[in-house]
């Protein structure tokens, strides 16, 4: 979505999650066995990974072989990252996100020319450009994941 003010453009992302290789995200259930609204509990599950290990010959199963250390440190990583525990946590993935755009922006040739901000959210992602031409740019990033 996005909509225009005066001098400023507001937009809105929505951003889907996916889970790496070997895992999946699991959507708990509130107490009376429904699916909760809002701020749910997503919960990252290791997967089997053997039938695609065999076929393609391209990843380990993170589940049946704990002894290949390299990916399993890779995998903790991750993890450790944008998750608290076995659950992922919207104030990581914000965080990961907004030094992952800090840092691509750099790179970028209109950084030269306008100025990157993040704004504060615990929820989202929030990023205001403004450049020479006072047009303040407005940008957040909500994250979601599909079943």
């Amino acid at each position: 979505a996005w909509r225009v003010h005066e001098n400023s453009i507001a937009y809105c992302l929505l951003v889907f999650l996916r889970p790496p290789p070997g895992h999946s995200f699991s959507l708990e259930l509130d107490t009376m066995g429904q699916l909760p609204a809002r701020h749910s509990s997503i919960r990252v599950v290791l997967e089997c990974m053997c039938s695609r290990e065999q076929l393609l010959a391209d990843t380990l199963c993170f589940l049946h072989h704990p002894n290949d250390k390299l990916l399993r440190d890779r995998s903790s990583s991750l993890l450790r990252t944008l998750c608290t525990r076995s659950y992922l946590d919207v104030e990581k993935i914000a965080c990961w996100v907004q030094l992952l755009v800090r840092s691509a922006w750099l790179l970028l040739p209109q950084s030269h020319h306008c100025q990157l901000t993040v704004l504060p959210s615990s929820w989202s992602c929030r990023f205001q450009l403004t450049g020479t031409s006072k047009v303040n740019i407005c940008t957040e990033m909500i994250f979601a994941v599909q079943q």
